[in-house]
């Protein structure tokens, strides 16, 4: 089964109830695909797709919504997440189930996709909403990228990665903004591939010393560390082609909002050794 854990709540009560009842959708699913019995699940399937899809939208607009009303930054990648959330749970909807062995494919698939974008979306996209300034005043920091010792959580390793990281994007965010059509894509490639091994590394290390004091946080730690990763993996090249600066400068915001985030309200709880 799986469970809606405090790590999952992002402090927004309407939000983290209809998360909460999205979790609850997909241990339906789960608790078909495991069970020990297969029957004919057709009409069972049917009605978790087209309740997942009914209430994916209910709760996709209240969310954004809500995002607009307090003027997000996040809310344009946020509707594309959305959508694309909302296609996928249709194509689901237009795989012919008639046969028994194809309804437990699809259910395992179901789980499958359900269980990996929740935790993905929640932890790396939605922890953000309400965190993050406006665009506008996000922007006129002298240098929103700069590490200082609000950012320090007490264990040397950990903050020197960290400030390291907050260094990497600063480099990224310089490159940005005097983009060239030249050099500029191949430049900035370099310095993405840079952020994810280091931050890949960065996130190992972190693991490492929560597991050698025995943290208790530390898998809703790895949860929120596979989030980030799984967004660097992600980006969209084809974007920065097309659309460098815009594309690159709202993914700068999203990453470095996510960093300071993460450290202020999660990092900052790891203990320090005795």
């Amino acid at each position: 089964m799986f469970e809606f854990t405090d790590d999952c709540r992002i402090g927004i009560e309407h939000i983290d109830e209809e998360h909460k009842y999205l979790f609850d959708l997909l241990n339906r699913a789960y608790i078909l695909v495991t069970t020990d019995y297969h029957s004919d699940y057709y009409q069972r399937l049917k009605e978790i797709i087209a309740e997942l899809d009914h209430y994916a939208e209910q709760h996709f607009t209240h969310e954004e919504e809500y995002m607009a009303k307090i003027c997000d930054p996040e809310l344009i990648l946020q509707r594309s997440q959305h959508a694309f959330f909302r296609e996928k749970i249709l194509e689901f909807d237009l795989i012919n189930i008639d046969e028994i062995t194809e309804q437990q494919r699809v259910l395992a698939d179901l789980v499958s996709f359900l269980a990996k974008w929740l935790y993905r979306h929640i932890l790396s996209s939605d922890i953000l909403i309400g965190k993050l300034p406006p665009l506008e005043e996000w922007m006129i920091k002298e240098n929103p990228c700069e590490f200082t010792d609000d950012y320090l959580v007490g264990i040397e390793l950990v903050d020197r990665e960290h400030k390291e990281l907050f260094r990497i994007v600063d480099k990224a965010n310089r490159l940005v903004k005097s983009y060239d059509t030249v050099s500029g894509y191949d430049n900035i490639i370099v310095i993405l591939n840079e952020l994810k091994a280091y931050t890949i590394e960065h996130f190992g290390d972190e693991e490492e010393y929560m597991e050698s004091i025995r943290y208790e946080g530390l898998a809703a730690q790895k949860r929120a560390h596979e989030a980030f990763i799984d967004k660097l993996e992600n980006i969209d090249l084809n974007e920065i082609e097309n659309n460098p600066q815009e594309y690159l400068q709202e993914l700068l915001e999203f990453l470095l909002g996510w960093l300071i985030n993460h450290i202020l309200s999660t990092d900052k709880k790891i203990p320090k050794k005795e």
